[in-house]
C-alpha cells in the first residue's frame, strides 16, 4: 500500500462526509464497481455511483471515519471504518435496517494506477 493510495482514500472519505460527490468521482475509474451498502450488490460506473449517493443522501446522512489501513494479500487496501448514520436533521437514525446502521465495517479498495476500480464492504471481524 502506497502513501499515495492512503492519501487518496482519506480524501475520498473527507469528500464523502462533506457531500462533495465530484471530489470522489474524479478518482474512480469509468467502469468502477461500487458496493451498494443500502440494497446489496454493486453499482457500476461513475454515473451509477453518483445516482446511488444522491439517493442515499436524500434519505439519510451517513458519516464514515477511517481508523486503520492495511494491505490485503491480493494488494487491495482494507480500511476499518466507523460508520454512523443520522436522519436528515442530524439525529441518530431510529429503526436502522440493512447496511444503514451504526457499526464498524471494513472497506476494501482495489486500485489500478491512480484510480479506484472496485469498492467492497465487509463486516468487521
Amino acid at each position: 500500500m502506497s502513501n499515495n493510495d492512503v492519501e487518496m482514500i482519506k480524501r475520498i472519505y473527507h469528500s464523502f462526509n462533506a457531500r462533495d460527490i465530484e471530489g470522489v468521482l474524479t478518482v474512480l475509474s469509468d467502469d468502477v464497481a461500487w458496493a451498494n451498502g443500502m440494497d446489496g450488490g454493486h453499482v457500476h460506473g461513475r454515473k451509477a455511483v453518483r445516482d446511488y449517493w444522491m439517493r442515499q443522501w436524500a434519505i439519510v446522512s451517513p458519516h464514515v471515519e477511517p481508523v486503520a489501513f492495511e494491505t490485503t494479500k491480493n494488494g487491495a487496501v482494507a480500511v476499518e471504518v466507523i460508520q454512523s448514520v443520522f436522519d436528515l436533521n442530524g439525529h441518530p437514525l431510529e429503526g436502522q435496517t440493512r447496511g444503514l446502521k451504526d457499526k464498524t465495517v471494513t472497506h476494501i479498495f482495489r486500485t489500478e494506477g491512480e484510480k479506484i476500480v472496485r469498492f467492497d464492504i465487509q463486516d468487521a471481524l
